[in-house]
């Protein structure tokens, strides 16, 4: 009997789910738009997927709306970028430097559980409703994704490979770049796939809270102006880029780990 093909197998079971999840959104449009028609939802509180629709393509045509999206994708984009390189360098730093995780875990402990939001005073009082506003709502929020990624990435790292790595005298940055940097890459990129998602959602609520340039302050215009399809046809878009990011995260895991067993899928027979 002839074994199958993983990778044969693989492709049907991609198409398989990718059915399966067409049918469920096609599902649910259909629900979005069934339930208000039916009266189970009053229509001015929640439109039937096809006025939604229609709200959505009259924002795509316009040109403000391709300008806060470029103002959410900017704080977005920026304020990951920060946070995830001060989370690796710092992560790296506290785990690699003798005593210094000891004297820093109370702190980080303390920092970590502190909600994003609670800061928002503190942003406005600072910076207004300017960029740095946001910024500073995504690096505190995606930092801490990263930094104990990265913190749990070094400590998996194999102690007798770091010792034969002394034992033939490499120096600090080989024994990081050749034996802590490969161990701790995975923790890494799951810790940016996290952060990626975390900076959304801080941006978007930023924006919507503080009234920063960008979708979230598009919401509440849009909210308080009663226009309602409007509303959720920028909800709808948050989410697609939500959708986006979350895949092209995933993407970037793929290539950046393409050695990695776990993105190689071996099997063992």
């Amino acid at each position: 009997m002839t074994p199958k093909s993983p990778r044969a197998g693989g492709s049907s079971g991609r198409s398989v789910n990718a059915a399966l999840g067409a049918a469920g959104l096609a599902a649910f449009l259909a629900l979005g738009e069934a339930v208000p028609r039916l009266g189970i939802v009053k229509e001015q509180y929640f439109p039937p997927t096809g006025r939604i629709a229609r709200a959505l393509g009259d924002q795509v045509t316009d040109g403000t709306f391709w300008t806060d999206l470029g103002d959410t994708l900017t704080g977005w984009a920026l304020g990951l970028a920060i946070a995830v390189g001060a989370g690796v360098v710092v992560g790296v730093v506290v785990s690699v430097v003798p005593y210094l995780r000891e004297v820093t875990a109370s702190t980080i402990e303390f920092l970590r559980p502190i909600p994003s939001v609670a800061l928002i005073p503190l942003a406005v009082l600072l910076y207004g409703t300017e960029l740095r506003s946001v910024l500073l709502l995504v690096v505190y929020a995606s930092f801490w994704q990263v930094l104990v990624q990265v913190m749990y990435g070094v400590r998996d790292v194999d102690p007798v490979a770091e010792e034969t790595a002394r034992s033939y005298g490499l120096s600090t940055w080989a024994r990081v770049r050749h034996v802590l940097w490969p161990t701790a890459l995975p923790y890494v990129m799951t810790g940016v796939r996290l952060a990626a998602a975390v900076a959304l959602i801080l941006t978007v609520t930023a924006e919507l809270v503080i009234g920063a340039p960008g979708l979230g302050a598009r919401i509440a215009v849009a909210q308080t102006s009663q226009a309602v399809p409007e509303m959720y046809a920028l909800i709808v878009v948050t989410g697609l880029l939500g959708l986006l990011i979350n895949v092209g995260a995933r993407s970037v895991e793929r290539y950046a780990l393409a050695w990695h067993q776990s993105v190689r899928g071996e099997v063992t027979v």
